[in-house]
């Protein structure tokens, strides 16, 4: 075998019948050869490409490596077609992989100058094509592929963006060799299916494949975006986003954070087009139906009516000169099971604030009575003058920032005790909007002590020694990562949705072994996500404490609905 490795011609009918003979000596079965042959084959195999492997993985380029890897495995596949047992295939190839690719991955997707990123930035795709086909052969060798990927220097868009515009022009190239060179058969869409599932449904630098999706299309339809499109491309990658979306088992993780960033756009005006946010909306109803997009759909309806009511309010002012709060004032009422969930607090507002509120308020009593306003002053921007002694600059800020500032209208010096009182904020919400007036880039209030941190102990005046070059600045408040809560609103929605998916099919069935059951409930669920095993368990155990089934008293397996 290794003389035929190195080149030399053999008799492979020769050697097919010597090793038939093991098999034979075994009356069929394969203990003689596997033990007199099998095992020192494969030792023997895995000296043979160590030592291969450490001359080429020096010698050749990441391109030139793969090629050769490549032959050799089909070359002994050829050997077990021809001489060895088929029983040897897995065995062998396993062995191969394991010194040509699983011992070397590092070394040869980091090659300097031919590895994977050089591969990238050259737009390499043939062999970006057999690094995939190479590494979904092994092991989590897709991961370290694609943290290659995700690390990979790009000019336009964050890493995450790069790694995600790869993914889907990977997709095409795979989906264009099953359509043209392997004839659209069903078994390789199949396996591309499933070698994309495993792909996609890993995390990259803590993100999930959900959140970078949903992070990729926000670049595509948010103003000033990373991805520069146009309404022809636009189209056709969203179409391929959609696609993307098939290969994810966490449909709804996606939608959850689509939704978070989709709010943003919609209330902060960062949408670049409207017929596009539409668009992606009505490709996703078509794949994946109507009720997975109807918060979605909802949001956008709720922004075109929210403008109508915004007109009526200013008719409303207009004609009644006395209820105008002399401020301008633009309020988007919402239908809060539409949009994410989002922090109310009590703020105390200053009163310059609590006129605009309460002529909002009457307004919309005018139009109707059996709805509750709650205000979400965190979603708020306010823009205030800031009289400084060189000049008075235009601050855009948040209401907690606007409502603080605004308190040093009646006292030159305040403490952290006196702010938190008089507004009645949480300390992490003070101690967010006080680090972002005192200790950031814009000092607009100065803080004793001048150290980078808020305590309870400060005290703050107003810095009417301030300047800048702008005559309008705005003032961030420090970032905090939505992602945690995202994820647990979405652990809980599933919650709901397993004891529904549950309460459905014991309804139906009456009487259900437990293994049915959670079989049943895993088919019905995974088109949004996979549920865990464990998670069904527990919900089940929860609606029988909750009286909607019960435990057969004989069988503790079986299932019964109470009605």
């Amino acid at each position: 075998i290794d003389q035929e490795r190195e080149g030399e011609q053999i008799d492979r009918a020769l050697l097919k019948n010597v090793l038939g003979i093991f098999v034979e000596i075994g009356m069929g079965e394969m203990e003689f050869y596997e033990n007199d042959f099998e095992d020192a084959m494969l030792k023997d195999t895995a000296a043979y490409y160590s030592r291969k492997a450490s001359n080429w993985i020096v010698e050749d380029s990441c391109p030139d490596y793969m090629l050769k890897a490549e032959e050799c495995l089909k070359k002994e596949k050829d050997r077990v077609s021809h001489y060895l047992h088929s029983s040897s295939e897995t065995k062998l190839l396993e062995k191969v992989q394991n010194e040509l690719l699983v011992v070397y991955t590092n070394q040869l997707l980091e090659k300097e100058h031919s590895g994977c990123r050089a591969l990238l930035r050259d737009d390499k795709v043939e062999d970006l094509s057999r690094m995939y086909r190479l590494f979904h052969r092994i092991p989590k060798g897709l991961e370290q592929v694609a943290n290659v990927f995700k690390q990979a220097e790009s000019s336009s868009g964050s890493q995450e963006q790069v790694f995600v515009r790869k993914v889907i022009e990977l997709l095409d190239k795979y989906m264009a060799y099953v359509t043209d060179s392997f004839a659209n058969n069903s078994l390789f869409h199949k396996v591309l299916k499933e070698a994309f599932e495993v792909f996609c449904n890993n995390f990259f630098a803590g993100c999930s494949s959900a959140e970078l999706l949903a992070s990729y299309c926000d670049n595509i339809l948010k103003k000033g975006g990373s991805e520069k499109l146009s309404d022809d491309a636009i189209e056709e990658t969203l179409d391929k986003v959609v696609k993307c979306l098939a290969f994810i088992s966490d449909k709804d993780l996606f939608a959850a954070f689509y939704r978070k960033k989709l709010s943003r756009r919609l209330l902060f005006d960062k949408s670049a087009n409207d017929d596009h946010e539409r668009l992606i909306l009505t490709k996703l109803k078509q794949q994946y139906g109507g009720q997975f997009t109807s918060k979605m759909e909802g949001m956008v309806t709720d922004l075109t009516l929210a403008k109508e009511n915004q007109s009526h309010f200013q008719e409303y002012l207009s004609n009644n000169s006395a209820a105008n709060p002399g401020i301008d004032l633009t309020v988007r009422v919402l239908t809060t099971g539409f949009w994410p969930s989002y922090k109310s607090s009590d703020l105390s507002l200053p009163v310059e604030m609590v006129k605009c509120v309460e002529v909002f308020k009457e307004f919309y009593q005018t139009k109707t009575k059996h709805r509750k306003l709650t205000w979400i002053y965190s979603l708020d921007t306010c823009n205030i003058n800031g009289k400084f002694e060189s000049k008075t600059i235009e601050l855009i800020v948040g209401t907690y920032q606007a409502a603080a500032l605004l308190l040093f209208n009646a006292s030159d010096r305040l403490s952290y005790s006196d702010i938190k009182s008089q507004l009645n904020l949480a300390d992490d919400d003070l101690i967010r909007l006080l680090q972002s007036l005192s200790c950031a880039k814009y000092k607009i209030l100065t803080k004793e002590p001048s150290n980078r941190t808020v305590s309870s102990t400060d005290h703050f005046e107003f810095n009417s020694k301030f300047t800048d070059r702008m005559r309008r600045i705005r003032i961030p408040l420090p970032f905090v990562d939505e992602r945690k809560k995202v994820v647990e609103d979405v652990d809980k929605d599933r919650r709901y949705a397993i004891d529904a998916c549950i309460v459905r099919i014991m309804k139906s069935r009456k009487v259900l072994p437990h293994q049915q059951l959670v079989l049943e409930c895993v088919e019905q669920l995974s088109r949004m996500f996979k549920p865990d095993f464990k998670a069904i368990k527990k919900r089940i155990e929860d609606l029988i404490t909750r009286d909607y089934l019960e435990r057969d008293k004989e069988n503790p397996n079986l299932f019964k609905y109470l009605a």
